[in-house]
């Protein structure tokens, strides 16, 4: 897929001149960036569907809840 982006000159610029201390080219910085923010954005949701089924879940407690006083009385 091509993209056009409207950019401030220098901004480009020092960009291009960034992306060439890196030994990219600009385009190949930007194609970077971009599968980075992607590939984040993957591992959000991935992150944010986990959560919510973690909250749903009874877990093995069967309702067991910690009490310190119990513990310190078997010890």
């Amino acid at each position: 897929m091509n993209l056009t982006l409207s950019v401030d000159e220098q901004v480009a610029e020092q960009a291009r001149r960034a992306a060439q201390a890196m030994g990219k080219s600009l385009n190949q910085a930007v194609r970077d960036y971009l599968e980075q923010l992607a590939g984040r954005a993957q591992l959000e949701a991935e992150v944010a569907a986990y959560l919510e089924s973690t909250a749903r879940a009874r877990g093995r407690l069967r309702g067991w809840k910690f009490d310190r006083d119990e513990l310190q009385r078997d010890a």
